[in-house]
């Protein structure tokens, strides 16, 4: 591993159940685990998913024209069991329109491989998911 593939991200606590992330270019999102509208955890997790697959189907589609609509809805049901709290059941459904013609018709045709490759190979999000990867856990005194 080396320093081009690091990805980081820090979460700062702002309130009673509410926190920022930050990510190293200066963007910030805000969730909590509040009633509010804000994300919580689980939604920024099934949104990552749905951003993740909809970019690698966007870049593959739009190069042959604008799409009309593009919708990706990210379900599933968050469980308890004696395996702890998990997510189970996801699943991703594409919802894609283009416009009539040569370049929408090519668009059209390519739709379901592009969805394919990135399930299977692109989405660093949901092939993190699928192949079960661990997570270290640590705690650092300020």
């Amino acid at each position: 591993m080396n320093e081009d593939s690091l990805r980081l991200v820090t979460v700062e606590r702002t309130g009673t159940g509410r926190f920022t992330a930050t990510n190293t270019r200066g963007g910030t999102i805000d969730f909590g685990t509040d009633d509010g509208a804000a994300f919580t955890p689980v939604e920024l997790l099934l949104a990552a998913i749905g951003g993740c697959t909809a970019a690698d189907v966007d870049v593959a589609t739009s190069r042959h024209v604008e799409p009309a609509a593009f919708t990706v809805t990210v379900s599933g049901h968050k469980v308890s069991d004696e395996g702890g709290n998990r997510m189970t059941d996801l699943a991703v459904t594409f919802s894609v329109a283009f416009p009539e013609g040569a370049a929408g018709d090519r668009a059209r045709a390519i739709l379901p491989r592009a969805v394919a490759v990135s399930h299977d190979r692109l989405c660093t999000v949901s092939r993190t998911i699928e192949a079960g990867t661990p997570i270290a856990v640590s705690v650092e005194e300020v």
